[in-house]
């Protein structure tokens, strides 16, 4: 009975932690059905990792950002990160000389020796230093590093969408609609600082995972998730910076916060002026670190001469300078794309903020109230990111 148990409790253990010794010292004949995931993993780990390409030539990168819970707003700490990635040829090699490197394998030559681990800290937070990778030689993906999480308390390890990048130019609209946001959207757009090149990327803990165990029961799980990058549209401008043309929101004002006022089929005038009010102060505050779109998508009665008319007389009475009021024929509409972000129509509203063009949250139906109010500018003030402090290279 005795040896039972202790086979039992060694058994939990290694659920637990999803791995084994096995898992950690040999590799399968298939990465892709089996992948070295801890395969040369070390036994302590940081929430920093600089990868072995650091010093091998390339575009040196930083990848940062912070891991939160399936809510999207609650960090999480000690999540293991795993990732791995081409050279700036486009090339997965194996090297002897390297502590990570894999060996190739029968079926596969991926993995190579650019690869590592991070775990996250107290806060959620990691970072990656590495190199951009290189393309494909024979194949037009566009450049990736792929990336796999294991939780803490999640017996098996989930692969998430790639980081790739903004501007490349393989990454076409098509190529984006076909990505399945996996821990959130993979976009990440790069800024230039003290000599690196800095992506920023907040992952979900289970967004668009099949079968995921913990997942939140929320209606906010309809249409554009917190963690989920926003599909370019483009609305009519009947009012504020952009007058007179059809302008994509997120191309044009991407990088800092934005927020998207989404009204569709059922609208409530009252509390549309309430928001406009308080979303048109919050604007003037913050300048060029917020834009404010309110997206009219009623599909009832619809004309283009009329609207454009109604959303001039609302600018005009109400005299706002920093918004843009701005309408599509209906949030099905193909010709705009609005239809890629399933905005819900029949909700009274739904109102998400952005940054980097990914949604940091999301709210339906939420009453203008000095509450809803503090609320909308303290999450502002909460997800603002300036990259104060570089957190240090850190080696093996």
């Amino acid at each position: 009975m005795k040896i039972l148990f202790v086979i039992l409790i060694f058994l939990n253990l290694l659920n637990c932690k999803g791995q084994s010794f096995n898992e950690k010292t040999t590799v399968s004949d298939d990465f892709d059905e089996s992948p070295p995931v801890y395969y040369g993993m070390p036994e302590l780990l940081d929430s920093k990792d600089t990868s072995a390409a650091w010093n091998h030539g390339g575009q040196k990168l930083l990848l940062t950002g912070t891991v939160y819970q399936n809510d999207g707003k609650t960090p999480a700490p000690d999540v293991l990160l795993y990732y791995y990635q081409t050279d700036n040829n486009g090339r997965y090699l194996h090297k002897e000389n390297e502590a990570r490197s894999v060996p190739p394998n029968k079926l596969s030559q991926t993995h190579g020796y650019i690869r590592g681990w991070v775990k996250s800290d107290s806060y959620g937070k990691y970072s990656i230093y590495t190199i951009r990778p290189g393309l494909y030689p024979s194949s037009a993906e566009a450049a990736h590093i792929h990336i796999h999480i294991k939780e803490p308390d999640l017996a098996d390890h989930y692969y998430i969408d790639n980081f790739v990048f903004d501007d490349d130019k393989l990454l076409t609209k098509k190529a984006r609609i076909k990505m399945e946001s996996r821990g959130g959207s993979g976009v990440i757009r790069l800024v230039q600082k003290e000599g690196l090149r800095i992506g920023e990327r907040n992952i979900i803990l289970g967004l668009n995972i099949p079968n995921y165990p913990k997942l939140v029961d929320s209606d906010l799980r309809i249409g554009l998730n917190i963690g989920e990058g926003i599909m370019s549209f483009t609305p009519y401008h009947a009012w504020g910076p952009d007058k007179g043309s059809k302008t994509c929101p997120i191309c044009k004002y991407g990088w800092y916060h934005g927020i998207l006022y989404f009204v569709g089929n059922k609208p409530d005038w009252t509390e549309i002026k309430q928001w406009l009010k308080f979303l048109e102060n919050e604007s003037a505050t913050r300048e060029k670190y917020l834009k404010v779109y309110f997206v009219y998508g009623n599909e009832n009665k619809y004309s283009a001469s009329k609207r454009i008319k109604e959303l001039e007389k609302l600018g005009d009475e109400m005299n706002l300078k920093k918004i843009a009021l701005t309408f599509v024929t209906s949030f099905s509409d193909k010709v705009s794309e609005i239809h890629l972000n399933n905005i819900n129509p029949n909700v009274g509203s739904t109102i998400v903020i952005y940054k980097r063009s990914n949604v940091i949250d999301k709210f339906i139906n939420l009453q203008p109230s000095q509450e809803s109010f503090n609320m909308i500018s303290n999450r502002l003030n909460q997800t603002i990111n300036e990259y104060f402090t570089l957190p240090k290279l850190k080696n093996d």
